[in-house]
């Protein structure tokens, strides 16, 4: 953090404005709404002076979501569960989740390779889950049930140290989402989850999806800032690489339960990134 630059103590957040803004024809949508806690520390790969001072350009702060904000598959399994009581039927809810997720990266590669056309994420999401609910032998739903179900993932809960860190973090950096998520889905995502994003860019404004190039280099057009005055933050490797390749500073924030207890991932801290931390706190103490 810069000398410039002034930490403030944030408390109970509120919700203060919703905003959306016009850039280059695209809808982008600003957020600032609150709540949330966080725990932990990591074992740093460089002295904190040394991480200050390689950061100390940083200006805004760019956020993958799944999975790094939000807790998808606990989100899923939760409103799954729900629905079952409501319709009297009931699945192996965490398979169905994990199912319709490790769906997502192959809708994705067909449209890269032109099977598709451009799709928005939601449009990928529901037609994997209309796959889905033939597969688990779902009973009958309507159109709007089945929608609805599909818009779980505009209603995805963060992780318990995301939304105090955010505010923490927000005091000094303009923070902004880069996600696969439609700009609809995660503007929504924010109201609901009370995430106090700056601004909502979306891979969608590129017409490309993570981790294209095309992404990170619209984002940062579109913020009006050189690559190297924004980091990028991620519990994922390979979006952090990609990032960096293009000169964005990086932070590495492991999400351990990202895909449910059973499930080992290397969370170690990673000396090619420039921050490892274990949550949004420790980031928000680190930067």
């Amino acid at each position: 953090m810069s000398a410039s630059k002034k930490t403030m103590d944030v408390g109970e957040p509120t919700l203060e404005r919703r905003e959306f803004l016009s850039v280059g024809g695209a809808t982008i949508a600003g957020a600032a709404i609150g709540g949330g806690e966080g725990v932990g520390l990591l074992d740093r790969t460089l002295p904190h002076e040394e991480i200050q001072e390689t950061l100390a350009d940083v200006e805004a702060m760019t956020f993958d979501v799944f999975g790094t904000v939000v807790d998808w598959r606990t989100s899923i399994i939760r409103e799954g569960q729900i629905l079952g009581l409501e319709k009297g039927f009931d699945l192996d809810w965490p398979a169905f989740a994990d199912a319709w997720r490790r769906g997502y990266g192959p809708a994705m590669n067909r449209v890269r390779t032109g099977d598709l056309p451009w799709l928005k994420i939601d449009q990928l999401h529901r037609m994997i889950l209309d796959d889905l609910l033939v597969e688990y032998e779902f009973p009958a739903m309507t159109e709007a049930e089945i929608d609805d179900l599909n818009r779980v993932w505009h209603r995805l809960i963060p992780w318990p140290d995301t939304v105090r860190g955010l505010y923490q973090l927000k005091a000094n950096y303009t923070l902004v989402t880069l996600s696969n998520g439609n700009v609809s889905l995660l503007a929504n995502m924010a109201k609901n989850a009370g995430l106090p994003w700056d601004i909502v860019l979306s891979a969608e404004l590129s017409g490309h999806y993570k981790t294209d190039p095309e992404v990170y280099i619209k984002a940062a057009e579109l913020l009006s800032l050189p690559h190297e005055k924004i980091m990028m933050v991620a519990a994922h490797r390979g979006d952090l690489l990609a990032a960096q390749a293009l000169g964005f500073k990086t932070a590495f924030v492991p999400r351990p339960l990202e895909y449910g207890p059973d499930r080992v991932l290397d969370t170690t801290a990673d000396p090619r990134f420039d921050v490892n931390a274990t949550d949004f706190m420790d980031l928000a103490a680190q930067m």
